[in-house]
């Protein structure tokens, strides 16, 4: 019957309003804020203090969801993606004012386009999706703090640009030896996906 639940499936899973989800939506919905304060406003402080928020609720919803059994399908989706737009948007961003040196930002940004393109042709193969890495959140941790404080050095606020070294070097390491650890990942899968098509194809069960 269709609606009858997969042997080993858990309903929790399918949740969506779960408040890891929605401080995910929060994240996302601040992004044109931190846009108008930055562009709109030019009020570098008050936006690097917004995307540092941003950034600590990061850790928050991850922890939130792992220690109060609020993980769900949408989430593992969900915050990942809040995190490249942030990154994208934020950096982005910042990039174009000239508060964050640019090969830094170029890195940290084509890393992320990499990764996410990676990710949208795995999906769109089919492949199963791959779990974010304890260095990958660690690494975006440590730039998301980083990013702001390059634009609060460049604000009223000043002498923030050892912290954001500090910060960013470390999370710019760890971000892009992640990368490096999904390539073997990304192999197994696809080869995981070859087998169940080929045992699909063949009639064999899974």
């Amino acid at each position: 019957m269709g609606d009858t639940p997969e042997p080993g499936h858990d309903p929790k899973l399918d949740r969506i309003w779960t408040i890891p989800n929605v401080i995910s939506v929060v994240r996302l919905a601040c992004l044109p804020l931190f846009l108008w304060l930055l562009f709109g406003k030019e009020d570098r402080a008050t936006a690097a203090w917004l995307l540092a928020a941003l950034g600590t609720t990061d850790f928050a919803d991850g922890y939130i969801a792992r220690h109060f059994d609020q993980v769900s399908n949408l989430g593992k989706v969900l915050d990942p993606v809040a995190d490249r737009l942030i990154f994208i948007v934020g950096g982005g961003a910042i990039l174009v004012d000239g508060s964050v040196p640019r090969w830094f930002a170029i890195t940290v940004l084509s890393r992320e386009l990499l990764v996410g393109g990676a990710t949208l042709v795995l999906g769109a193969m089919g492949v199963r999706r791959i779990d974010v890495t304890w260095f990958g959140k660690a690494g975006t941790f440590g730039l998301l703090m980083a990013f702001p404080l390059f634009l609060a050095h460049e604000s009223s606020l000043r002498w923030w640009q050892g912290w954001a070294w500090l910060t960013g070097i470390p999370g710019l390491a760890l971000s892009l030896y992640a990368a490096v650890l999904y390539v073997p990942i990304a192999r197994r899968a696809l080869a995981e996906n070859r087998l169940d098509a080929e045992r699909v194809g063949s009639g064999e069960p899974g």
